[in-house]
């Protein structure tokens, strides 16, 4: 059986860490250890990386497995998300409030209507798998992204191989453009953290207006790509920090 939520240690509040669309759970081991020095961490793999994906490619069933995978913690979660994660995150505590304590979300918008993966998926279907080595990831890549991915790809003896199928991402991101998640933002009332990064793929405007709720605060990280906690991670872990002190 896979293992898909894993303990990475620490003793006390519960901290729940999920990662963006084609990432994995260890995308956070950059994170872990200081993030350990607030609560009991725990990481997950998303379905369909690395693992089956639900029938449905919905958010919902992708909450639904997330919601079996953290059944056995019974405490409240801080959750922590990136990207797809962040939506997974937001989503997951409007349809279980008593699991959710607080959340920090990194550059996920609620409303991506009108725009498609098409050809993003078609660009993912031409990269020359396997790549044979971290230094041709990082050329490829570029460092940030590359090290992304060097976590997340599944390695085998003649290279690094992307650890799901393209359709399967594609229809995730396709899913966005269809639907708002606005109404699910709004059902929410926990303390939140909301981190942009400067050249964010977020539309314009949007995670200030979530800041709006009270209760929000709202961080734009200067310097910052949509991988804001690997690109900017002092001033990440400056606010994430500064947060956690607050809610922990």
């Amino acid at each position: 059986m896979t293992l898909v939520l894993h303990d990475e240690g620490g003793t006390g509040q519960p901290i729940l860490l999920l990662h963006g669309l084609m990432g994995s759970s260890r995308t956070w081991r950059r994170q872990v250890p200081w993030i350990r020095e607030f609560g009991h961490v725990y990481t997950f793999d998303a379905a369909g990386h690395g693992r089956p994906a639900p029938s449905e490619l919905t958010t919902e069933a992708f909450v639904d497995d997330l919601a079996s995978a953290v059944a056995s913690i019974e405490e409240p979660m801080i959750v922590i998300g990136h990207s797809m994660g962040a939506l997974h995150a937001w989503c997951f505590a409007a349809s279980h409030p008593e699991k959710v304590c607080a959340l920090v979300l990194e550059d996920m918008a609620p409303d991506f209507r009108g725009r498609t993966a098409a050809d993003w998926a078609q660009m993912i279907s031409a990269w020359p798998q396997p790549f044979a080595s971290e230094d041709a990831m990082k050329e490829f890549f570029g460092p940030v992204a590359g090290q992304y991915f060097l976590d997340s790809f599944d390695r085998r003896d003649d290279g690094w191989y992307l650890h799901g199928e393209v359709s399967t991402f594609r229809d995730i991101s396709e899913e966005w453009g269809t639907r708002h998640f606005w109404d699910q933002w709004k059902a929410i009332d926990v303390p939140t953290l909301l981190i942009e990064g400067e050249f964010t793929i977020t539309p314009e405007g949007q995670m200030r207006e979530m800041a709006e709720r009270p209760g929000t605060r709202y961080v734009r990280i200067a310097d910052a790509g949509h991988l804001v906690h690997d690109d900017q991670p002092q001033r990440y872990r400056e606010v994430v920090t500064e947060f956690l002190q607050t809610v922990s």
